[in-house]
């Protein structure tokens, strides 16, 4: 990718993250977390039933809310209003940490709400929504570095972790390899619920990045981004 192009395209990333920043991603942390206190203060949830060792619980809040990302993403794939959306983050041609940030600010805001509800509900300890928010954060700038772990590593990680391999497959734009790989932190999610792809068609080199109608310098555009949702 060209120069020009390329910083065109880090600055639209940048500013969706800014908005995003601006709109909820400073709050989502803090209404996560209030949530959760706000459960535990009023005992709501499933864990104030079955009452599991607080270890457990925090264990059980990080695996039950990445469970529930993965069945968000796979929706935000498979709804079409949902896909609107979520296509902002695939149209972009390229890969690295910063396609991590390029979510359009409904789709992040719906998320939120997704995750306050599935808090309220299991009765998560606040303590296991903080950290998994850390982790979660931590592990989606990860899954979309621009770079492989070495071969050795890939094998073993990659059977715990979605590496950044895995989740690049995902961002292609042949449409079997795009509706997979859903998940953000765990990679057995994927082989649980036959969504996995182990291997992209053209391998990891030859991946073509992105949306097929897309393939052009609109992505890289804050406004085309920001309205390609309501696009016909």
């Amino acid at each position: 990718m060209r120069a020009p192009i390329r910083g065109k395209r880090w600055i639209t990333n940048v500013l969706l993250f800014a908005i995003d920043t601006l709109v909820v991603r400073l709050g989502v942390p803090l209404l996560m977390v209030g949530t959760a206190a706000v459960v535990a203060e009023r005992g709501w949830g499933l864990l104030h039933v079955i009452q599991l060792p607080s270890w457990a619980g925090i264990l059980f809040a990080i695996v039950a809310l990445d469970l529930a990302l993965y069945f968000q993403h796979w929706a935000t794939h498979r709804v079409p209003a949902l896909w609107r959306l979520h296509k902002v983050h695939h149209s972009d041609p390229a890969f690295d940490v910063t396609t991590a940030a390029r979510f359009h600010p409904i789709e992040i805001g719906l998320s939120m709400l997704f995750k306050m509800t599935v808090v309220a509900a299991l009765g998560l300890p606040v303590l296991g929504v903080f950290l998994f928010e850390v982790v979660f954060n931590v592990a989606t700038l990860f899954t979309h570095a621009n770079f492989s772990l070495p071969r050795s590593l890939e094998r073993p990680v990659r059977s715990v972790l979605v590496t950044p391999d895995m989740h690049r497959i995902h961002h292609s734009s042949i449409r079997r390899e795009t509706n997979s790989n859903y998940g953000t932190l765990l990679s057995g999610w994927d082989r649980a619920f036959r969504t996995y792809v182990g291997e992209a068609k053209k391998g990891q080199g030859a991946i073509q990045i992105g949306l097929e109608p897309y393939q052009d310098e609109r992505p890289h555009r804050l406004g085309w981004s920001l309205l390609l949702p309501f696009k016909s």
